[in-house]
């Protein structure tokens, strides 16, 4: 068993997906700092300096009860909000880790479309034997009288 298990995880592609998830995860959190630290904090002086990850909408106060400077003296008291703010810097992430991945599997598409062998078309075949002598045939039949 522990060689089949050695055998599974040497194959290419497991190692493949092993080396994938990792620099993912290296990635989203580079793409998470950039949108939490470079992209948002302009936005919100854009917007009358706004802070956009402590945009919440309280359900229910917690224990003291609001109103709440943060998102995270609201999570701290126990109340329950909904982080808008939090999920507009999630989706921000989301649109730029996508863009990229679309970016980067069109960049491998164009390359492999451009070094693998692209087969001409085939010619279209002439006319079998049969067809060439029925051809014949017909002209020497226009011919007679």
């Amino acid at each position: 068993m522990l060689r089949e298990f050695q055998k599974f995880i040497m194959r290419g592609n497991v190692v493949d997906l092993a080396v994938g998830v990792i620099i993912g995860a290296a990635f989203g959190a580079i793409v998470t700092s950039l949108v939490n630290d470079v992209i948002m904090p302009p936005i919100g002086l854009i917007l009358g300096g706004v802070d956009f990850s402590n945009i919440f909408i309280p359900l229910q106060d917690g224990d003291p009860a609001g109103p709440y400077r943060s998102l995270q003296a609201a999570q701290n008291a126990g109340a329950v909000v909904i982080a808008i703010g939090s999920f507009v810097n999630a989706l921000i992430n989301f649109l730029i880790i996508a863009l990229a991945v679309f970016l980067v599997v069109r960049a491998v598409n164009n390359l492999q479309d451009r070094f693998t062998k692209k087969e001409e078309p085939a010619a279209p075949a002439g006319p079998t034997t049969e067809e060439r002598l029925v051809i014949v045939l017909e002209k020497l039949e226009a011919k007679l009288p």
